[in-house]
C-alpha cells in the first residue's frame, strides 16, 4: 500500500470513527433527555391523582402548545365521567397540592393563556391591518368553542355570528379585568371579554418584555373591535 492509499485509508477510518461518536453523542443525548423529561400520562388508563399530579410539574409546560390544550380537552372528557370513588379521589388530591406544587400548577395555566397570547398575537401583526378584524373575530369564536367543548364535553352549535353578539352584549355589561386566579370567568360568548381580562392580568409574569408588548396590543385591539369603550 503506498503513502496515498495509507492516507485515504485513513480518512475513511476517522470519518467512520466520526459518525459514530456523533451517533453515539446523539443516542445519550436522546437517553438523557427521556429520562429527564417526562411525557404526559395516558389520561384514560392513568388513575385520577396521576393525571392531576403531571398539572402540577414543570414538564407540561415544556408540551408544545397544541398538545397542551388537547391534554386540558381529554382531562375535561376523562372527569366528566367520573364516578363517586375517582371523585373523592380528585377532591382529596386538589385539596392536598400546596406550596411549590400549588404554585406550579398556577404557573403552568399562566405559561398554557400566555403560549396562546402569544401565537394569536404573532399571527395577528402579520396580517395586513383590513384583514385584522376578520382574525379577531374567528380567533375569538375559536377559543369560546375551546371553552364551552371543555365545560360541557361539545362544541357550541351557535354560528359565528350568534357568538359574536353575544360578545358584543357581554362587552357593553362587563370589561372588567379579573385578577384573582380563584375567580376565573366563563369562557363563553357572554363572557368573553372578562375571559380575556383574566388572561392579560395573569400572564404578565411570565412573557417576555417582547411578547408583553404584542399582547397587550393584541388584547387591546381585541377589545376595541367589539366595544369602543375598552
Amino acid at each position: 500500500m503506498n503513502l496515498s492509499d495509507t492516507l485515504s485509508s485513513r480518512r475513511v477510518q476517522v470519518a467512520m470513527l466520526a459518525v459514530i461518536l456523533v451517533a453515539g453523542a446523539g443516542t445519550g443525548a436522546f437517553a438523557w433527555w427521556n429520562t429527564r423529561f417526562q411525557p404526559p400520562p395516558s389520561i384514560f388508563d392513568t388513575p385520577v391523582d396521576g393525571v392531576l399530579s403531571y398539572l402540577t410539574i414543570d414538564d407540561f409546560s415544556q408540551l408544545p402548545l397544541k398538545e397542551r390544550l388537547d391534554f386540558m380537552l381529554d382531562l375535561a372528557d376523562r372527569f366528566r365521567g367520573l364516578g363517586s370513588g375517582e371523585s373523592a379521589s380528585m377532591a382529596a388530591f386538589l385539596a392536598g397540592v400546596t406550596g411549590p406544587s400549588r404554585a406550579q400548577l398556577e404557573q403552568n395555566v399562566r405559561l398554557l393563556a400566555k403560549d396562546a397570547l402569544v401565537e394569536g398575537a404573532a399571527t395577528y401583526y402579520t396580517l395586513p391591518k383590513d384583514h385584522r378584524g376578520d382574525y379577531i373575530e374567528k380567533w375569538t369564536c375559536d377559543w369560546i368553542r375551546y371553552g364551552e367543548r371543555v365545560t360541557t364535553g361539545e362544541e357550541s352549535k351557535k354560528t359565528d355570528e350568534e357568538l359574536l353578539r353575544g360578545i358584543r352584549r357581554g362587552a357593553e355589561r362587563d370589561g372588567e379585568r379579573v385578577a384573582d386566579m380563584g375567580n376565573i370567568p366563563s369562557l363563553n360568548a357572554e363572557g368573553a371579554m372578562s375571559f380575556l381580562g383574566f388572561f392579560s392580568t395573569q400572564v404578565q409574569g411570565t412573557a417576555s418584555p417582547r411578547e408583553q408588548g404584542q399582547i397587550a396590543g393584541f388584547l387591546d385591539d381585541v377589545r376595541g373591535h367589539f366595544s369602543p369603550v375598552f
